[in-house]
């Protein structure tokens, strides 16, 4: 690909993989464990992480905010919403594709703990 926008995926696969992780963990939890918060956690995830791919790719929109498609859906919100992040990383100018993805992997990690993930 090359020019000044396009990135190295490897400044992405920490996040690619706590995306893909969670999501995975997410599908593998009963009903009863997605009601009490894990659901709720992801989606709000999932809406972070797309908004945050929404600034880059259209800065000065305001973003859309992603639906609740229910708690069985979360898993695919989640790995949809952080794919679209590293897509939208890889053509973010300087600095930011390392950083972003840095900064969301985090964001991750951290609602997978309080999913108890």
């Amino acid at each position: 690909m090359g020019g000044a926008y396009a990135h190295d995926v490897d400044d992405a696969t920490p996040l690619l993989t706590a995306v893909d992780r969670l999501a995975d963990r997410l599908r593998a939890l009963p009903q009863s464990r997605l009601r009490q918060g894990a659901a709720a956690e992801g989606l709000a995830l999932a809406r972070e992480l797309s908004v945050r791919a929404q600034r880059l790719e259209e800065p000065g929109n305001p973003p859309r905010i992603m639906p609740d498609a229910g708690v069985f859906m979360i898993a695919d919100q989640v790995a949809v919403a952080g794919h679209d992040l590293v897509h939208a990383l890889e053509r973010a100018p300087g600095g930011a594709a390392e950083a972003g993805a840095a900064e969301a992997a985090a964001l991750v990690d951290a609602a997978a703990g309080r999913c108890g993930l």
